[in-house]
C-alpha cells in the first residue's frame, strides 16, 4: 500500500457534460459545476469565491476552454 501516489483527479464526460459557472445576478455568488447535454441540469461542484477558486476548478478537471456562464 503506497501512501503517497500520484492519482488523476477526477473526470468528466465531455460528451455529456459542459463545464460552466452559474451566477446570482442579485448577490454575484457564482457556483461552478456541470450542466446536462441532454436534461439541461445544472450539477454544483465548487463555490468560486476568489479568481484562484476558478483556477482550481480549471485545473482539477483538466479544463482549458473557456467557461460559459449561467444567470
Amino acid at each position: 500500500m503506497r501512501l503517497f501516489r500520484k492519482t488523476k483527479g477526477p473526470q468528466y464526460d465531455a460528451e455529456k457534460l459542459v463545464p460552466a459557472i452559474r451566477k446570482s445576478i442579485c448577490t454575484g455568488e457564482a457556483v461552478a459545476g456541470f450542466v446536462d447535454r441532454e436534461s439541461g441540469k445544472f450539477v454544483e461542484y465548487m463555490l468560486i469565491r476568489t479568481p484562484r477558486d476558478l483556477d482550481d476548478f480549471k485545473t482539477q478537471y483538466g479544463i482549458t476552454d473557456p467557461i460559459k456562464t449561467i444567470y
